[in-house]
C-alpha cells in the first residue's frame, strides 16, 4: 500500500471541515442571534413588570436622578392649628399636638386665633391640602374668649351672609376640639359647637367628630380634660395617618345628630368624592334649618330602607310607616335606659376621683403650693416670709395683733363655685357647686397641713436676714387662715376640721364666697369669719365673680343674712376712731367692747345692731364681712 494513501485519509475530515466553513460560521451566527434575541425579550417583559410595580415617582428618580413633586400625590400638605385660649390650657394642648403631628413628617404651623385674619387667609385653606385644627375654649357665659372673640364674630356672621354661600369653604378640611366645663351646664363647649356648626355650614369638610374636654373630673370622660384630648388627639393622628396615605376613614358626614358620630365603621370610603360631596350637598339643601339633625338613613331600619327604595303598594305604606314608628319609639327606650346605666356607672366611679388631677398636681405645685391627699393644700403667705425676716406683717397683725410668721394658710377644699375675674390662682383650681369627690379626713388634713408648713419654714434657716427668734416661733402654728384658694366651707368635715383647729390651740380665720348660705348658718363657732362682698349688684356680681349657681344672687342675700343671725356675731359700740400703738403694733379702739376667751370659745351673744363689722382683738370671736 501506498503511505501517502493513508495521509490523506486522516486528513480528509479536516478538509470536509476546511471546505464546509461558511456553513458553519452561519450556525454558529444563527445561534449567537437567538441567543440576544431572547435575552432581549426577557429583559423587556422585566421592565414591563418593574414599571407596573414601581410608581411613577420613583420611575423619575431612577431615570433622571430627581422627583418631580408636582407629579407626586400629596393628599396632606400640612397642619395648621389654630387655638383661643384665656388660661394657657390650649395652647399647651396645641403644642403637644404639633409634636405628635411632626412625627408623621407633616409640616406644623401653630397660630394664635388672636393674630389671625380670616377675611383674608381662611379662603387660602379651600386649596391649600392641609387639614386645619380648632382648639377653642369656652369662657364666661358660653363667650369665645378673647384672643377668639373675633375670629368667632367673623365666621358666625359668614355663615349666615348670602354673599359667602353654602360652599365658600368647600374643600377646607377641619376639626374642632372645644375646652369647657360641664358646671356650666347650659353653655357647656358653646364655643366649640358653634365653630364647628358655623364651619359645616361655609361647606367645610369634617375630618372627625368633635371633641369635648371637661374640666369637671366628676363627669368628664376619661376622668380630667388632659385624658379627654389624649384620647381625642390619638383617633385625630389615626384619622390624619389614613388621610395622609390616600385612604378615606368612615368619619363624620355631618348627617350625625349634634355633629356627633353614631358610626363606628372604620376603613376606605366606598362612594368616590364627587358622589359623597353631592351627599353632603343635598344634606344641606334639606336640612338647613337643622344641619346637625339626624338624617332620614338613621331613622329606618336596613328592611325599612329597602322597602322605601322598591315598589310599595300604598296601601302597606301605612303599615310600613307604623313599624318604623314603632322601632324609633324602641330606640329612644334604648337610648334612655342606656343613658340611665350609664349615669349610674359615672356615679360610681365619681366616688372614687380624686379632685387633684395630675395636671392640676403639676400645676400647683410649681405655683409652690403643697398639696394634701386629694383636695386639700397647704403654701407660705408673703407676709410669712416678711415677718420671718423682721419686716411687717399682714392687716390681721395690724388689726388683731395676729403674728403673720406663725400664721399657716391652707384650704381643706381646692374646688370653688365661683370663677372671678380677679382670682390670683390662675383659675387652675376645680369648680363645682356641691361636694362630688373623694374625701379625707380632717385629721389627716390638719396633720399633713402642720407638717408642711413647718418643712417650708425649715427651708429658711440660715437665710440671710432671718430673725433666729422669729424662726423658733415661726415652728409653732398658732393661727390658720382658710382662705388660701376655693372655698373651704364646701368641705363637708368643715366644722370637725374648726374643732381640730381649737382643740390645738389654734385660732381660725375662714373666708367664704357668700353662695353657701346653709353652711354658714350650720358652721361651729370660727375665730373669724369673712364674707366677700364682690360687687352690690345682681349683674356686676354676675360678671366679677361668674357664679355657677343659676340663683347666685338669692344665695348671696341669704349668705348676708345668715350671717346677721350668727350668735358668734359681735359689734361695735359707736367705734369711729381708731388709734395706733406703735410700740406693740396693737390697735385700741374708742368706746369698743372688747372680748378675751384664751380657750377661744365663742361668748355669749351681744347686742345686735345694723352693722356687720368687727374688728376684735386677739383671740376674739366675730364674724364680719369685707368688701
Amino acid at each position: 500500500l501506498d503511505p501517502s494513501a493513508d495521509t490523506w485519509d486522516l486528513s480528509s475530515p479536516l478538509i470536509s471541515l476546511w471546505i464546509n466553513r461558511f456553513y458553519i460560521y452561519l450556525g454558529f451566527a444563527v445561534s449567537i442571534s437567538l441567543w440576544i434575541c431572547v435575552q432581549i425579550v426577557i429583559k423587556t417583559q422585566g421592565k414591563n413588570l418593574q414599571e407596573k410595580s414601581v410608581p411613577k415617582a420613583a420611575q423619575d428618580l431612577m431615570t433622571n436622578g430627581y422627583v418631580s413633586l408636582q407629579e407626586k400625590d400629596i393628599f396632606v400638605s400640612g397642619v395648621k392649628i389654630f387655638y383661643g385660649s384665656q388660661t394657657g390650657t390650649a395652647k399647651g394642648f396645641a403644642t403637644v399636638l404639633a409634636e405628635a403631628v411632626t412625627s408623621l413628617d407633616l409640616p406644623v404651623a401653630i397660630i394664635n386665633l388672636k393674630e389671625y385674619d380670616p377675611d383674608d387667609h381662611l379662603i387660602e385653606e379651600v386649596t391649600s391640602k392641609n387639614v386645619c385644627v380648632f382648639l377653642v375654649a369656652t369662657y364666661t357665659d358660653g363667650l369665645p374668649t378673647e384672643s377668639a372673640e373675633w375670629f368667632c364674630k367673623w365666621l358666625e356672621e359668614a355663615s349666615i351672609d348670602f354673599r359667602f354661600g353654602k360652599t365658600y369653604l368647600k374643600g377646607m378640611r377641619y376639626a374642632v376640639f372645644g375646652l369647657g366645663n360641664s358646671a356650666y351646664a347650659s353653655h357647656f363647649n358653646k364655643v366649640g359647637k358653634n365653630v364647628d356648626k358655623w364651619l359645616w355650614m361655609l361647606g367645610a369638610h369634617r375630618v372627625m367628630s368633635r371633641g369635648e374636654g371637661d374640666c369637671d373630673v366628676v363627669k368628664s370622660k376619661h376622668g380630667s380634660i388632659e385624658a379627654d384630648f389624649r384620647a381625642w388627639k390619638t383617633k385625630f393622628i389615626s384619622q390624619l395617618q389614613a388621610l395622609q396615605k390616600g385612604e378615606r376613614k368612615k368619619s363624620c358626614g355631618s348627617h350625625c345628630k349634634k355633629g356627633k358620630c353614631e358610626s363606628h365603621q372604620h376603613g376606605s370610603e366606598e362612594r368616590e368624592e364627587g358622589s359623597h360631596e353631592q351627599d353632603e350637598l343635598h344634606h344641606r339643601d334639606t336640612e338647613e334649618e337643622e344641619p346637625f339633625e339626624s338624617s332620614s338613613e338613621e331613622e329606618f331600619g336596613g328592611e325599612d330602607r329597602q322597602s322605601l327604595n322598591s315598589i310599595v303598594d300604598v296601601e302597606d305604606l301605612g303599615k310600613i310607616m307604623d313599624h318604623v314608628k314603632k322601632e324609633k319609639r324602641e330606640k329612644e327606650q334604648q337610648e334612655e335606659k342606656s343613658g340611665l346605666f350609664r349615669n349610674m356607672g359615672r356615679n360610681e366611679d365619681s366616688e372614687r376621683r380624686a379632685m387633684i388631677t395630675p395636671a392640676l398636681r403639676e400645676a400647683l405645685t410649681k405655683q409652690g403650693y403643697q398639696l394634701i391627699g386629694s383636695h386639700s393644700g397647704v403654701k407660705l403667705c408673703r407676709w410669712t416670709k416678711s415677718m420671718l425676716r423682721g419686716r411687717g406683717g399682714c392687716y390681721k397683725h395690724t388689726f388683731y395683733g395676729i403674728e403673720s410668721h406663725r400664721c399657716m394658710e391652707t384650704t381643706p377644699s381646692l374646688a370653688c363655685a365661683n370663677k372671678c375675674v380677679f382670682c390670683w390662682r390662675h383659675h387652675t383650681n376645680p369648680v363645682g357647686t356641691e361636694w362630688r369627690w373623694k374625701m379625707d379626713q380632717p385629721e389627716m388634713i390638719l396633720k399633713e397641713a402642720i407638717e408642711n408648713h413647718q418643712n417650708m419654714i425649715k427651708q429658711f434657716k440660715g437665710v440671710p436676714g432671718v430673725k433666729a427668734e422669729r424662726f423658733e416661733e415661726g415652728m409653732t402654728v398658732k393661727h390658720c387662715a382658710l382662705s388660701l384658694v376655693g372655698e373651704p366651707i364646701m368641705y363637708p368635715e368643715i366644722n370637725r376640721f374648726l374643732k381640730l383647729l381649737h382643740q390645738c390651740k389654734i385660732s381660725s380665720f375662714l373666708v367664704t364666697n357668700a353662695q353657701f348660705p346653709a353652711e354658714i348658718r350650720n358652721l361651729e363657732p370660727v375665730t373669724q369669719l369673712y364674707v366677700s362682698v364682690d360687687a352690690s349688684t345682681k349683674d356686676s356680681l354676675k360678671k366679677i365673680d361668674r357664679p355657677l349657681f343659676k340663683d347666685f344672687w338669692q344665695r348671696f342675700l341669704d349668705s348676708l343674712k345668715a350671717l346677721a343671725v350668727k350668735y358668734t356675731l359681735r359689734y361695735l359700740i359707736n367705734a369711729s376712731i381708731f388709734f395706733l400703738e406703735t410700740g406693740s403694733c396693737s390697735v385700741t379702739k374708742a368706746r369698743t367692747q372688747w372680748h378675751h376667751h384664751s380657750s377661744l370659745e365663742p361668748p355669749t351673744p351681744g347686742p345686735k345692731r345694723s352693722s356687720c363689722l368687727s374688728l376684735p382683738s386677739t383671740g376674739t370671736t366675730g364674724t364680719y364681712c369685707h368688701a
